[in-house]
């Protein structure tokens, strides 16, 4: 009898995980009795964290571009097809054109999406960088900017929470480069009543502000921008002016999420250490697409696959499993453009920055090279 494993979705959670599958169940997939189907939306794979070198010039586009087959094992069946429906009492994906999965057991790793029509003004008044197009033009836009006041808020929730104090401390180094602080404000806000969501490092971004001259505002929910007047405007009542916007777009989850009835605004029930979704113990929910209150980043999608690949390969070729996930974490953060600071933690242990250094920049340098070999389950 054949086991059928559907994964939707060819992110790094999705691959990550195909991969490792078809490594460890090589004997039964290689005869048959196990069959991997990923289905996924796009032909193109993209290392997301590479937007940020884009913005400044540090990578070309191509370079973090792969196409999607070539990082698979030869072994999964690829299907760029997307998925628009997910019927987990009957076991089935649909894809759009109207093809059928049947499946055994599903991992869902349909990642997240940008909604910046959700806040008026955001998409005809701001900048971004989670996607390329975004970041190309926020390029353009930083070499054309002479002088004033940068504003970059935030939208909630987000993915990668670090992403936007490296763009402010590269931000720092990219006009400090161009003999222009004296004519540059950075001023960055953010929607609680600190500077990020884990306060070990937000204590850390407050002395790092400070000494750089950055400024800062807390409890500042965007949620209006005036791209006329160059304004924008807070829930919490506040007005603020600039010359450039930046913002971070808030994030939902996939559209067949929602279309399915899987979870509110595209994120899935999960239990956080077996990382299957509530009710369903054959469905499986990583990366980005979970519920559960922790970062979503590159780091925790690569953690979660091999939780997933292992507890499946186990009850697959066992009958059951022990193996869960604590919860871990590791970010290397970009202080500037030559020194980096790290952090990890997970469900027990809480973060704590490192002092910057260069040795940590060069080590984020080379895992964004190293990143394919990741996707495809060898590092």
């Amino acid at each position: 009898m054949t086991t059928r494993i559907v994964i939707v979705g060819g992110g790094s959670a999705g691959t990550i995980t195909a991969n490792l599958l078809a490594r460890n169940l090589y004997k039964e997939v290689t005869s048959g009795k196990v069959v991997i189907n990923m289905i996924t939306d796009n032909p193109d794979h993209t290392y997301q964290p590479g937007y940020l070198y884009v913005v400044f010039d540090k990578v070309r586009p191509d370079e973090i571009v792969r196409k999607q087959k070539d990082l698979l094992d030869p072994h999964i069946n690829l299907f760029v097809d997307p998925a628009v429906k997910i019927d987990r009492d009957n076991r089935v994906v649909v894809t759009k054109s109207g093809r059928q999965f049947d499946y055994d057991y599903l991992v869902i790793a349909t990642g997240s999406r940008i909604v910046p029509e959700d806040i008026p003004g955001l998409k005809e008044g701001s900048y971004w960088f989670y996607d390329m197009q975004s970041a190309l033009r926020l390029r353009e836009a930083l070499m054309n900017f002479n002088g004033g006041k940068i504003l970059l808020s935030m939208g909630i929730p987000h993915k990668c929470p670090v992403a936007p104090l490296e763009l402010t401390f590269m931000m720092y180094d990219y006009f400090k480069e161009r003999n222009m602080l004296d004519k540059v404000q950075l001023h960055y806000t953010y929607p609680i009543n600190r500077l990020h969501v884990l306060e070990p490092v937000s204590d850390w971004t407050i002395g790092e502000f400070e000494r750089k001259g950055i400024k800062y505002d807390t409890f500042f929910n965007m949620e209006e921008i005036d791209p006329a007047k160059n304004v924008i405007r807070s829930m919490e009542g506040d007005e603020l002016g600039y010359d450039m916007l930046i913002t971070i777009p808030p994030h939902k989850g996939a559209q067949v999420i929602e279309d399915s009835g899987l979870g509110k605004n595209g994120w899935v029930s999960t239990d956080r250490r077996k990382l299957i979704n509530t009710g369903y113990d054959n469905v499986y929910v990583i990366g980005d697409t979970t519920d559960i209150p922790i970062s979503k980043a590159g780091s925790t999608a690569h953690f979660q696959s091999d939780v997933v690949a292992e507890r499946l390969t186990s009850i697959i070729s066992q009958g059951d499993t022990v193996i869960e996930y604590d919860g871990k974490v590791v970010c290397f953060v970009e202080t500037g453009f030559d020194e980096a600071t790290y952090i990890w933690f997970n469900y027990n242990t809480p973060p704590k920055p490192t002092p910057p250094s260069r040795m940590l920049h060069w080590m984020k340098l080379g895992y964004n090279r190293l990143y394919w070999l990741t996707a495809r389950g060898i590092l």
